[in-house]
């Protein structure tokens, strides 16, 4: 019992780390592959020097010549180990592409189940309690984010001309700007996503004179929905009047997918 089940947790922990596995095995292999080819190489050269050396005569003139097809059949065996190594690197590499290829695309599924999810929660809000209500209710998580994100452990990013201090939501930054500067950034994407069909997030953050993340690299909107700023005037964790930025429809992933 004990070791069928150490067994099965074994299994259990390979299952869970199989694209990991792989791209090590995929690694490993490509080393392995040039450590056999050079060993197969130095030896091949050593082989058709001595069998071009059984070849000369006495007085170290030829007597037959070793031609293309000769040093082939003498040292082909030699690339058979790196030759077996390279086919299972290949696969092995093509078999963890594949399994974060699926992973990716769970992770897809689920972020896009999520923000349905999200977005039915605030039109139930809206509908049930109110816009007043629903903006209210807004504003107090825009409040807690906040808190939650002191300005003392964050740089302040220069943005723009404004010397408004406002709050980034998605990620978490401050930087200086002014409502005039994001309501023209909201219409730059918009006058994008008209004439475009899409915009990301990255694009927005441009507009506004924020550096992109690996995040805002690979979600937006499209020509589904026009895109629109939510600003919610808060108070950061030193008393100042802050603009928390965030938006009425959540980015999303493969935005620029419109079929």
């Amino acid at each position: 019992m004990a070791i069928t089940g150490f067994i099965s947790k074994v299994g259990k922990i390979a299952g869970n780390n199989q694209s990991t596995i792989l791209t090590g095995m995929g690694v490993t292999g490509v080393v392995t592959t040039v450590i056999f080819t050079t060993r197969a190489t130095f030896k091949a050269a050593e082989l058709i020097e001595r069998e071009e050396r059984k070849a000369q005569d006495s007085t170290g003139d030829l007597e037959y010549e070793l031609n293309t097809k000769a040093k082939v059949k003498l040292i082909w065996p030699l690339y058979i180990p790196p030759a077996s190594v390279a086919v299972t690197t290949i696969a092995a590499i093509v078999m963890a592409n594949h399994e974060a290829s699926k992973k990716i695309a769970a992770l897809t599924v689920a972020s896009g189940i999520s923000e349905r999810a999200l977005q039915e929660y605030k039109d139930k809000v809206i509908e049930k309690l109110g816009d007043k209500k629903a903006v209210d209710i807004h504003d107090s998580i825009a409040q807690d984010r906040v808190n939650k994100t002191p300005l003392n452990t964050r740089e302040v990013i220069i943005a723009g001309t404004g010397e408004v201090l406002c709050f980034d939501i998605t990620t978490g930054r401050y930087f200086q700007s002014s409502v005039e500067e994001i309501r023209r950034a909201e219409n730059k994407i918009n006058f994008e996503i008209i004439n475009h069909m899409y915009s990301s997030l990255s694009s927005f953050y441009d507009e506004i004179g924020l550096p992109p993340t690996p995040y805002s690299d690979t979600v937006g909107w499209n020509g589904n929905e026009l895109f629109e700023v939510t600003l919610s005037t808060v108070l950061s964790t030193d008393n100042r009047p802050c603009i928390a930025i965030d938006f009425v429809r959540a980015p999303f992933a493969e935005y620029d997918r419109l079929w």
